[in-house]
């Protein structure tokens, strides 16, 4: 991954991770490495004091032919046998953190509307907490990782039942909404159409940091009662058009690129070998990125139909 990827990402061991060991079928039979394997050259004479090789060691029984065929006719160990990141890891643990979104906007959904309210303000800082640890975390930690995505859940349902009020079926909509713009950018990235460049990488980190300015700043207007639109500074219009599609738009775009660094992040675990525990990473990384997808075609839905 370039520099200035996906914060998520930082620090992960991900492209320089170390291989893995040699499979069973570049071992000799007493769990040496095959002559020519180790990156010396091969003189043919033993150490002092160390077998050659093809000799057993003391009190190692010599195996026959037949056995020795046999070990050398296996099948090379795969990533899931050398305790190596796998795509079916990272499938399997975003799944679990998505289950884990779930609950906690099931637990929001099905409470009263007052109670509902606490939690999702309780979601809101649990989740942004939990996000910070979990970044700057150098190694990752399922319990933590799990933990946030419950403390989400507990957000999106509150903020989604808010909405379902005034506005019946936005939940299905911004759900439905998400799967289509994640199943785009998977499709996309797959084909080989959409890479992360490194001048794509700069141009999502200028927008990114515009982005940022722009929501902080929002916040606390809307805070401070400067600006009384329940949307804030995206409540304006500009030629007839509310600031809030517009932004909307682009928020929906730079999640979908964010989506496009995670893939590119996981593929290169993958290919260079990564440990199997960092597929709880490129789990969180895409847990992340989902959740703010949503939340952004959730306010884009609802300034949409607000409109109508």
């Amino acid at each position: 991954m370039a520099a200035g990827g996906n914060p998520i990402f930082n620090g992960k061991n991900f492209r320089g991770a170390l291989q893995a060991p040699p499979p069973p079928n570049m071992m000799n039979p007493y769990g040496q490495q095959a002559p020519g394997q180790n990156g010396y050259a091969q003189t043919g004479y033993a150490q002092p004091g160390q077998p050659q090789y093809g000799q057993p060691q003391y009190g190692q029984q010599q195996l026959s032919a037949e056995q020795l065929q046999q070990m050398y006719s296996q099948p090379s160990a795969g990533p899931a046998q050398t305790g190596r990141m796998t795509f079916d890891d990272v499938i399997v643990k975003t799944l679990l953190c998505l289950g884990a979104v779930l609950v906690g906007a099931a637990i929001t959904w099905f409470t009263s509307p007052g109670l509902a309210l606490g939690l999702m303000i309780l979601g809101a800082l649990g989740g942004f907490a939990l996000a910070m640890v979990n970044t700057f975390k150098k190694e990752p930690v399922p319990a933590l990782i799990l933990a946030y995505a419950g403390f989400e859940g507990l957000f999106l349902g509150g903020i989604t039942k808010v909405l379902e009020m005034r506005l019946p079926g936005i939940g299905l909509q911004a759900v439905l909404a998400t799967l289509a713009v994640f199943g785009v950018t998977l499709l996309l990235f797959t084909s080989g159409k959409v890479r992360a460049t490194p001048k794509m990488m700069r141009f999502f980190l200028i927008a990114m940091i515009g982005y940022a300015a722009f929501s902080l700043i929002n916040f606390f207007l809307m805070i401070f009662g400067v600006v009384k639109d329940p949307w804030g500074l995206r409540g304006m219009t500009i030629g007839g058009i509310p600031l809030g599609l517009i932004i909307g738009v682009v928020a929906v775009i730079l999640a979908a690129f964010s989506l496009i660094m995670d893939f590119t992040n996981i593929e290169a675990g993958v290919h260079n070998g990564a440990p199997a525990r960092y597929s709880w990473t490129a789990a969180f990384g895409l847990t992340v990125t989902l959740v703010w997808l949503y939340v952004e075609l959730l306010r884009l839905i609802a300034i949409l139909r607000g409109n109508d």
